[in-house]
């Protein structure tokens, strides 16, 4: 399944929407660090991640999480593994396989 940037775009600034409305993301520079240029902290980036992670049924695993540092890093990196994604993937089959 390939999301296009727009789409991808519009699902992060929803899931920041529930973290912190007060962000408008086109008033951030795209290619500065994310986390600074929305002043999150950590806990509020692994909401972010979780929250992208259940929208566009993607999984992030927690080695890739320093590489995307900018918004646009995010997008391409969304962008690449949601084309990776099998149709029909849901990540909760990867985490009850974790849990057995």
């Amino acid at each position: 399944m390939t999301t296009s940037a727009t789409e991808l775009r519009a699902a992060i600034a929803s899931v920041l929407a529930d973290i912190a409305p007060e962000i408008d993301l086109g008033a951030i520079d795209a290619s500065g660090n994310l986390r600074d240029e929305i002043d999150l902290d950590s806990l509020d980036a692994l909401r972010l991640i979780e929250g992208l992670e259940s929208r566009l049924g993607v999984t992030i695993p927690e080695a890739d999480h320093a590489t995307v540092g900018s918004l646009d890093d995010l997008v391409a990196y969304l962008a690449r593994r949601s084309a990776e994604q099998p149709t029909g993937y849901d990540r909760r089959d990867d985490e009850s396989a974790d849990t057995r």
